[in-house]
């Protein structure tokens, strides 16, 4: 491998080892809203087997954020593992019916999540 193509994954792997943990719990965010719009690019597309793959994949980083929560840290975290919850069902409506918009709607959800993650991590770093 070319050390051009190793440099993007450098940085990459480099950013998430240098991350705060609210940093990166906006990473994934930002990561299974990347996979949220391919998922719903490709429902509309009729692309079946790109669109399982990608809401798999969503899937699986949300699945991630609930089984980190700690349920013993009160409502906050116990909200969080209901909107999780509300999220996984609605995708899977979602893929069942081929309704793209319910997948926005996840994907809207989370961003206002991932906003407020944000706005938690620049407070940590002081900015």
């Amino acid at each position: 491998m070319s050390n051009l193509a190793a440099t993007p994954q450098a940085y990459r792997q480099g950013a998430v080892l240098a991350a705060s943990r609210e940093q990166l719990v906006v990473m994934l965010y930002d990561g299974v809203r990347r996979f949220l719009r391919q998922a719903a690019a490709s429902m509309r597309a009729g692309e079946i087997e790109r669109m399982h793959n990608t809401l798999r994949r969503a899937e699986m980083i949300i699945g991630y954020l609930d089984g980190t929560l700690d349920l013993e840290q009160g409502e906050v975290a116990e909200r969080l593992h209901a909107i999780y919850a509300f999220c996984l069902a609605h995708l899977n409506s979602a893929r069942l019916s081929q309704d793209a918009d319910k997948v926005e709607e996840v994907s809207e959800l989370l961003g206002e999540l991932r906003d407020a993650w944000a706005q938690i991590a620049a407070q940590g770093a002081g900015v």
